[in-house]
């Protein structure tokens, strides 16, 4: 309280020690009331003004599609359109499923799909007593993205080790792009690539 006493007193001996007149000093004090009471407003209205959050809007991206073609032994061959990251078992219901007779050990189900690649599902063959059999082999060159283990492993210096390795590399990589692909696969070396390069093809 003596705080304030003192605060009040030092404030009424500096208004009186002004040397302004009694118009001067009530002017003033009107200026000061009205100063005091725009800012109070200007308080009181910012603290109730609502804050309006911007809408959010929704946006929809598309997702991305591949072209595939299927063929060989499946009931529907064509190009189908698939979503990204597809896999061959999609690719392959797309066209109707397998065909009767598609021998879908030469495929890798689970892998995913690049767009404009070519998925071929082989067809085997039973014989008179129930037993499936390698599919006929044609003369000429042999595409490597169809080829079975038994193809390779007739290839010059290809035996059945390296022979399933070539299947096995296809069926984790898909489709070679190019006969020089082979050489990627372990144990087909420039020498060998060289002696078979002539009877193979994509």
């Amino acid at each position: 309280m003596n705080h304030f006493t003192q605060a009040f007193e030092s404030i009424s001996n500096w208004w009186y020690e002004l040397h302004y007149s009694h118009i001067q000093k009530r002017a003033l004090l009107i200026l000061g009331a009205l100063v005091i009471l725009f800012s109070s407003l200007i308080v009181l209205r910012g603290g109730s003004h609502e804050v309006v959050a911007p809408p959010i809007v929704a946006v929809q991206i598309a997702a991305p599609e591949i072209f595939i073609d299927v063929t060989g032994a499946v009931n529907n061959p064509g190009v189908y359109t698939l979503a990204a990251n597809s896999r061959v078992i999609d690719a392959i219901k797309a066209a109707g499923d397998s065909a009767p007779g598609a021998d879908l050990s030469t495929v890798n189900l689970a892998r995913v799909l690049s767009d404009g690649e070519q998925i071929y599902v082989d067809a085997t063959i039973i014989n008179n007593a129930g037993v499936r059999i390698s599919k006929i082999t044609r003369s000429g060159p042999i595409n490597i993205n169809r080829a079975t283990l038994a193809q390779f492993d007739s290839l010059d210096g290809i035996g059945p080790v390296i022979a399933k390795r070539i299947i096995e590399y296809r069926k984790v990589n898909g489709p070679f792009a190019s006969v020089e692909d082979l050489q990627k696969v372990s144990g087909i070396g420039v020498a060998k690539f060289a002696n078979i390069k002539s009877k193979v093809r994509v």
